[in-house]
């Protein structure tokens, strides 16, 4: 039965009837749903979990954020405050608060998604969802996260003239360092630890492995990072890698790039990892917690897809054409589950695009202007291409670069690590990329993202008025860079 939403509405078969059914209520499912309410197609929502919102409102990017904020606080409260005068008593962890306090920001937002769906008209079901073919999807009666819906006895049968896939994914489990659940963990146990370790380990030196990797050097870990990759956040500007590992090698994390972990045994209270060094030599560490975030890969178990002809592609994820359609008529898929970046606000543009393709609108997603940050500190945030690529494609292109320590207000604030760097076409002016590490360079990024999206230039940027002091002056200050005539940098 639903959990909630509008009339029923019976089909010739006496199951129950719906312009569109969206399985998976993540970032880009229940954004799907919205839309495709407000649009005015009577839609029903399908979630295993048995709160919305997926992995990034339950077990990603919030819970990670929401400890982010509190261990920043913490580190800041320890050493930070007294070269601006305030003086404290002695600091102490509070981890079990600072974990109650990550559950209430995660309560609040997946309670205020069913509220929405609710608002917005759209029939809740709770449970494993199946495709049995175009137009029909089954689901399983428990809404346990293990129960994929392969039963058939309690299954509720749901028709619709559309289906949309949005089952996002789940952390990749090497096969040298298999979860245990409890020393050798993914991401989700590494964002509910009930003591901080005493030394740790990181597989993985991406978004995700070193958000967690500050969490926990913050609140006292002696954490180490390994990466297989020449440097961190792999894919990356480069200047921006070099500088995020310079300054959480500052903040005390042993950072090991090109190294590729060999074996993991979890022993007693410990695990003990071996890795292989570029150069030929062997490490050795013996940690309390391993930390495996090498990725994700799209979650596609017990969805039915075999059996009613949805195709995946050579990395496991469902094959889609531009407009989001599958091999079977009427069903689409987004999300994680599908080509591109796995990020939430990329699945939510897809949410959205899929929701009014269906409704027979001019549904979109820009993927050239889609921007991505990770939530270390300083932060790094990049939007369109990087110095590399342009390179490698033979883009020519001019270069604008400008330090926050010469930013007033980064310098007022006392985080003054980093930079703005905007890549510019060189015939035509027109932004090619932007690349931020600093303070709050996940708000900076957006700037430049709006310009990018309206077919922006340099110019645009540097002739635009930007408040003082700000941090966003140092966007303007890079536009201007672009044509050599900065104003405050060299």
């Amino acid at each position: 039965m639903p959990e909630q939403g509008s009339e029923k509405r019976q089909s010739q078969k006496g199951g129950e009837r719906f312009d569109l059914v969206v399985v998976g209520a993540g970032p880009g499912g229940y954004v799907a749903a919205i839309r495709a309410a407000q649009l005015g197609l009577r839609t029903a929502l399908v979630e295993r979990r048995s709160t919305l919102g997926g992995t990034c409102l339950n077990i990603g990017c919030i819970p990670s954020k929401a400890l982010l904020d509190s261990s920043e606080q913490y580190a800041k409260a320890l050493t930070g405050l007294a070269d601006h005068g305030v003086k404290v008593g002695d600091v102490e962890l509070d981890l079990a608060t600072m974990m109650k306090r990550k559950d209430r920001v995660v309560r609040q937002l997946t309670r205020g998604v069913a509220s929405l769906t609710k608002a917005n008209g759209v029939v809740v079901y709770a449970g494993a969802g199946r495709v049995l073919g175009a137009g029909r999807v089954a689901v399983g009666a428990s809404g346990d996260a293990s129960d994929h819906g392969t039963g058939g006895g309690n299954e509720t049968v749901l028709e619709s003239d559309y289906v949309v896939l949005a089952p996002g994914s789940n952390a990749i489990e090497l096969p040298v360092a298999p979860f245990d659940g409890t020393k050798v963990v993914s991401s989700t146990e590494a964002l509910s630890f009930d003591a901080v370790p005493e030394r740790m380990i990181v597989i993985g030196g991406g978004a995700i492995g070193l958000e967690m990797a500050s969490v926990w050097a913050r609140l006292g870990a002696e954490v180490t990072v390994l990466e297989r990759l020449p440097t961190l956040i792999p894919g990356w500007d480069d200047e921006l890698a070099a500088g995020l590992r310079k300054e959480l090698e500052r903040q005390g994390l042993a950072v090991h790039c090109g190294v590729n972990v060999t074996e993991c045994r979890a022993e007693g209270a410990r695990a003990t990892v071996r890795a292989e060094q570029s150069e030929g030599s062997a490490l050795e560490l013996e940690v309390d917690r391993v930390l495996v975030a090498v990725g994700r890969r799209p979650y596609t178990v017990g969805l039915g897809l075999e059996e009613c002809g949805v195709e995946l592609d050579d990395g496991g994820r469902i094959s889609i054409d531009d407009d989001f359609r599958t091999a079977v008529e009427g069903v689409y898929a987004i999300g994680d589950a599908v080509r591109g970046a796995m990020l939430a606000h990329k699945a939510q543009e897809e949410g959205v695009a899929v929701a009014e393709l269906i409704a027979g609108r001019a549904g979109h997603v820009n993927y050239d202007v889609v921007p991505s940050v990770v939530y270390t500190w300083p932060e790094v945030a990049a939007v369109g291409r990087s110095e590399a690529e342009l390179t490698r494609d033979g883009v020519p292109f001019r270069s604008g670069t400008f330090p926050f320590s010469a930013n007033g207000r980064a310098l007022g604030m006392g985080d003054s690590a980093g930079f703005v760097k905007l890549l510019a076409h060189e015939d035509t002016d027109r932004l090619l990329g932007a690349h931020v590490i600093g303070p709050w360079a996940s708000d900076l990024i957006g700037e430049c993202a709006a310009a990018m999206e309206l077919g922006g230039s340099a110019e645009d940027l540097a002739r635009t008025v930007h408040a003082h002091p700000t941090l966003s002056e140092g966007v303007k200050e890079a536009a201007l860079g672009v044509d050599g005539r900065m104003i405050h940098g060299l």
